[in-house]
């Protein structure tokens, strides 16, 4: 897929202040095109992305509402570019399904987050009173997968959907690759092993934490009664996924 595009650029009206910061170095290529969209966003809207809620005495002021929006920009982005690649014959509605979530899970995201220096920009961006929590705070899946989002959100409201859709297929090639080559499903697998020794497996929502919109759920997998993994994820498809994963290797059939 060709990389040349424009360099964006902001209306002469864009506000003005504080430029946001670049953090370049380490960069992975993959994300140029997402990178470049990025440190062009107006301040009004940069600041907002890389500020976590606890931050603010104002929730509105933080990643959460971009967030939002980002992730519905990443699914129709991922969506469109899949559906008239892959062969209606051998892909349908439910195998579609599957490999776009697996390319835009918490995991994928928090890979790409990575590749975009987000902890970097984060520990810029926190206050100096939060400084003790922050390293912590920027290592948690949840977080950077939500920034993100935000960022995707962000990009989509200043330059629109098709440089922003351009920019994310780019960045998530990588996991969309996986996806297609290696598609995960620890469930179907651990449901196959468990059948031929005449046993089920049962999953349970033991905690939810975050707002509606940015919920991370926990499930635990059973096995008459005693749990055999427990997963984490911001769906409970995804934490049911990384359950089932745990679950197979506890048991290591």
């Amino acid at each position: 897929m060709s990389t040349e595009e424009e360099p964006v650029k902001l209306d002469a009206g864009a506000s003005t202040g504080p430029a946001p910061v670049s953090v370049e170095t380490g960069v992975d290529p993959s994300a140029a095109k997402l990178r470049e969209l990025l440190d062009a966003l107006p301040p009004d809207l940069y600041a907002p992305v890389f500020t976590h809620a606890s931050w603010t005495a104002r929730r509105s002021d933080s990643y959460e509402r971009l967030a939002f929006l980002g992730d519905s920009v990443l699914s129709l982005a991922i969506t469109a570019h899949l559906y008239p690649r892959l062969e209606a014959d051998r892909y349908g509605a439910g195998r579609l399904t599957k490999i776009r979530a697996q390319a835009v899970s918490g995991r994928s995201c928090r890979v790409v987050a990575e590749r975009l220096r987000v902890p970097d920009r984060l520990r810029a961006a926190a206050p100096v009173e939060v400084a003790a929590s922050v390293s912590a705070l920027v290592r948690t899946e949840r977080v950077l997968a939500s920034v993100i989002e935000a960022v995707i959100g962000a990009c989509y409201l200043a330059f629109g959907y098709e440089p922003t859709a351009a920019a994310v297929v780019e960045a998530f090639d990588p996991e969309i690759e996986q996806a297609l080559e290696h598609p995960v499903d620890y469930k179907s697998t651990l449901q196959e092993r468990l059948a031929r020794r005449g046993v089920l497996v049962s999953y349970s929502v033991v905690d939810e934490q975050g707002p509606p919109h940015d919920r991370t759920f926990s499930i635990s997998a059973t096995i008459d009664g005693v749990e055999v993994g427990r997963g984490t994820g911001r769906s409970k498809k995804d934490a049911e996924q990384e359950a089932a994963q745990a679950a197979l290797e506890s048991l290591k059939w």
